[in-house]
């Protein structure tokens, strides 16, 4: 058994904190602002490995939490249900996400929007984060795992025998060679007519449309750009409920709820691995780009691994 401490506490820092509490390990997990705070709460919640490399590995930390998020949807409390859906494809066909995925066909022509080349269908998980988030904190409070709010400057502030980094876009601050960029994703919520199945459509002519329906409540988006400013654009917004009740007219007379802002940590390649830092081992587990719940589950068991060794 290893003291770890894990910094950060987002959708990737909590699950992480909960399957190293499980695993056996004393874990503290310290964070920066409750997790309704964090740029997970603004994610859309659809179970897809977007914007994040590299694939080989990626595809496999995604089936891990693919199957870890099917067993939740038996939970009621936890916000997670199955639903089909439609990714539309524009151009050429790059299917390399549906690897070792059960339940997906071709879309029929009558399902597409026009212009479009081919799509797929798909029933995935949609987690509502709002619940799922308070769902996550209860877990890791239930396994032992002492969740403190705190900002950490450095980490050799930190005693415990392992530090895990999973703190997105701050880890650089925290941990030299460290790459983690900004990109910005700005969605609208709207009110849920009664939708139960999600859209994606990924154009670049009209810019990137996304439908990710909850309970009460639709995530609309979206934008995925450089830069670091997380306040609404209003012009961005008006676009974005737009074209999202064009790809979806049952979202036409939708009330429009508001706008969020959330900056994905972004790297080369999700970065999990172990540094020594000052003769201690520090793992980090960064750079999840648009995919930090697509790869959460999978990502943490590795993290268990290495600590596991360390131990």
């Amino acid at each position: 058994m290893a003291r770890v401490t894990v910094v950060g506490g987002g959708v990737v820092g909590l699950t992480t904190a909960l399957e190293l509490a499980r695993a056996g390990h004393d874990v503290r997990c310290v964070r920066d602002v409750p997790a309704a705070g964090t740029v997970s709460a603004v994610a859309g919640g659809l179970w897809f490995p977007y914007h994040v490399e590299p694939r080989d590995r990626v595809v496999g930390w995604g089936l891990t939490s693919l199957a870890r998020f099917t067993a939740l949807a038996d939970d009621p409390t936890a916000g997670v249900a199955l639903r089909e859906g439609l990714l539309v494809e524009r151009g050429a066909a790059d299917r390399w996400w549906t690897e070792g995925l059960t339940g997906w066909r071709d879309a029929e022509r009558r399902e597409l929007p026009e212009g479009a080349a081919s799509g797929v269908v798909a029933r995935l998980p949609l987690v509502a984060m709002v619940v799922y988030l308070d769902w996550l904190e209860k877990a890791c409070a239930a396994a032992g795992v002492a969740l403190e709010t705190g900002r950490v400057t450095d980490l050799d502030e930190l005693e415990d025998d392992v530090v895990v980094l999973a703190a997105g876009l701050r880890a650089a601050e925290l941990l030299p060679g460290v790459v983690v960029t900004p990109s910005r994703g700005q969605v609208a919520l709207l009110a849920n007519p009664g939708l139960d199945r999600w859209f994606v459509d990924d154009d670049p002519a009209g810019g990137m449309t996304y439908v990710v329906p909850h309970p009460g409540w639709v995530v609309c988006g979206g934008t995925d750009t450089p830069g670091d400013d997380d306040e609404p654009d209003p012009a961005v917004h008006a676009a974005i409920v737009e074209r999202c009740r064009a790809a979806v007219p049952a979202l036409r007379d939708a009330e429009v709820l508001g706008a969020r802002v959330g900056l994905r940590p972004v790297a080369d390649a999700v970065d999990l691995r172990v540094h020594e830092v000052h003769g201690r081992p520090v793992v980090s587990n960064l750079g999840h780009g648009g995919a930090g719940v697509t790869l959460s589950w999978g990502c943490a068991a590795e993290v268990v691994g290495l600590v596991d060794r360390l131990a």
